[in-house]
């Protein structure tokens, strides 16, 4: 059975499972299945067609599953997904996909969406992702596992952000962000390999090292073009899988050209595909 308080409103529609709990005032339209376990604290408006899966908490004045903020969505009947055991604090928003970028979004599990976060329309978005409050994500980012996004900070349409990638607060990030970055600034630069993180998540001393020395190869060596010095660190790490991640990620370039360092010599600068 369902806990559901008198007050809230749902549409004959919505499918819930068993043990959710649906709060005061809450609004639920469309086509929105939750699944066991999930609560929605209060004030919660869910519509469109949005799956949420098990033991998430969505807090007051969340709005999921609306309409995008795209002028060309047409009322396609795109959707949203978001995975387990999120945490989806107060005013948070999350739209469904357009016809342009596949007609779907997808949020992951385990993570951590702060007061304010937005993730937009035709966004993938990883598993243990935090956004921090007031983080913005435009349409179609892609935001890899572990990925950190900080407070007041706004990622432009396209970019990916890279697994384990940490992105500084207030920070505009225009450019794709390798895995395992840090970027920070009013217009992101590259700052470094997000350490404090890699040291959380219990990377061995040998992986780490070989990132760094990694780095230090792409982007703060002065002799030859990027492709030069990848190949030189992909012959260096090849048996590095962290190192190869990264490698792989420049390799797959999107429609964003690479965040580097502030110092990276413009003559070298990757471009966008």
């Amino acid at each position: 059975m369902s806990n559901l308080h008198p007050t809230a409103i749902i549409a004959p529609t919505v499918k819930l499972a068993a043990n959710v709990s649906v709060g005061p005032y809450c609004v639920l339209g469309g086509e929105v299945e939750i699944g066991e376990g999930t609560e929605l604290v209060s004030h919660v408006v869910i519509g469109g067609r949005t799956r949420i899966g098990k033991n998430n908490t969505i807090f007051p004045f969340a709005s999921l599953g609306h309409a995008p903020q795209d002028l060309k969505y047409k009322g396609e009947k795109s959707q949203l997904t978001i995975g387990d055991n999120n945490v989806i604090r107060e005013h948070v928003t999350m739209n469904p996909g357009t016809e342009g970028g596949g007609m779907m979004t997808t949020v992951g599990s385990h993570g951590l969406f702060m007061v304010g976060s937005h993730v937009a329309h035709d966004c993938r978005v990883g598993d243990h992702v935090i956004l921090a409050n007031n983080a913005t994500l435009g349409g179609h980012v892609h935001v890899g596992d572990h990925s950190i996004i900080g407070g007041l900070a706004a990622v432009h349409q396209f970019v990916r952000i890279g697994a384990y990638a940490i992105v500084g607060g207030m920070s505009g990030v225009e450019h794709d962000v390798i895995p395992y970055g840090s970027v920070m600034g009013e217009r992101a630069n590259l700052a470094g390999l997000n350490l404090v993180g890699l040291k959380r998540h219990g990377f061995n001393r040998d992986a780490i090292h070989a990132l760094r020395n990694a780095y230090k190869i792409l982007f703060e060596e002065e002799t030859g073009t990027l492709a030069d010095r990848a190949q030189k660190a992909r012959e260096n790490y090849a048996a590095v899988d962290e190192v190869m991640q990264v490698l792989a990620f420049m390799d797959d370039k999107g429609s964003r050209s690479l965040c580097v360092p502030k110092s990276f010599s413009s003559q070298n600068a990757p471009q966008a595909a």
